[in-house]
């Protein structure tokens, strides 16, 4: 999490372009169960701060962050707030309107779409902040954040991937609204993916001789998404990586461009983690077959 800093006198977007002043600062987690420092996020807020950007999830180890008491103190200081929902948007529903965010981004990729990035915006700062935009686009928001000729084949795959999860929904709820349905949907697969991750967690607490990073009581599950990350004691990640994919388990080792955890909890070093990554999609079986699996090693 980064707070931008500022000159009052300096509007912050001519700052991040001339760097005439402006001071990142990084929020600390507590290293013991990978959440961020709420304490530090305070002491850091003043009336100086004028942006402060948050992930809503971690796409390494699953921590969900408190986004909403975020906003609310980052608002109180007089900052916007940039959410970055990139690993959240598959696993739960977002609300921009009730969180109160000023903007938020997140990458069909994560909910089953293209590589099309999202951006949205409370209209008003789409129409005052300036845009770096090519001469013949309008001055009026959405035409001035767009880049020319749009990415239409993306866009129709973004168009199905949505399309797929109001199915879900529509099969609770066939005469809802489109908005209804999928919040109906991502309801539905948070609940399971809690259930899913509890197992595996539970799991995991039975084979001590992993290391979970991040929340790894069962009893916290809903402070995470089920994205569960484990090393072994002179075991590259790599290599249990490698064991799970003979097996036809996939899974994922490194830092998953998270560098700054993995040199905050000492393991760039030694190769990151190995990454366990459920979606709705899973069974219970499958993370029965993982258990056992990494029970061979």
């Amino acid at each position: 999490m980064t707070c931008l800093d500022h000159d009052a006198n300096v509007a912050p977007w001519v700052l991040a372009a001339r760097d005439t002043g402006a001071a990142l600062r990084t929020v600390d987690i507590h290293p013991e169960d990978c959440t961020l420092d709420m304490d530090d996020l305070r002491r850091q807020l003043t009336p100086r701060t004028r942006l402060v950007a948050l992930g809503c999830a971690s796409n390494a180890v699953g921590t969900v962050n408190d986004v909403r008491t975020a906003i609310r103190w980052a608002h109180e200081a007089g900052s916007l707030v940039f959410l970055d929902a990139v690993h959240y948007a598959a696993h739960a529903p977002i609300d921009v309107q009730s969180w109160g965010c000023d903007f938020l981004v997140c990458s069909a990729y994560k909910f089953f779409g293209p590589h099309v990035g999202v951006l949205w915006g409370r209209r008003e700062l789409l129409e005052s902040l300036p845009a770096y935009k090519v001469r013949p686009a309008p001055d009026m928001a959405p035409g001035r954040w767009m880049t020319g000729t749009q990415n239409h084949e993306g866009l129709a795959g973004v168009a199905a991937a949505v399309e797929y999860l109001r199915t879900i929904g529509a099969a609770s709820e066939p005469a809802a609204d489109r908005r209804s349905q999928l919040r109906t949907a991502l309801t539905a697969i948070l609940a399971y993916e809690a259930s899913l991750g509890q197992r595996l967690l539970e799991g995991l607490s039975m084979r001590p001789w992993f290391k979970v990073w991040g929340i790894k009581q069962p009893a916290r599950i809903t402070e995470r998404v089920p994205t569960v990350s484990i090393t072994l004691p002179d075991r590259p990640a790599a290599e249990l990586a490698q064991h799970l994919a003979v097996r036809k388990i996939y899974a994922w080792h490194g830092n998953m461009y998270a560098l700054s955890l993995t040199e905050r909890l000492g393991l760039e070093d030694g190769g990151g983690f190995l990454r366990l990554g459920l979606v709705h999609y899973n069974t219970a079986e499958e993370i029965d077959c993982l258990l056992a699996a990494l029970d061979e090693l």
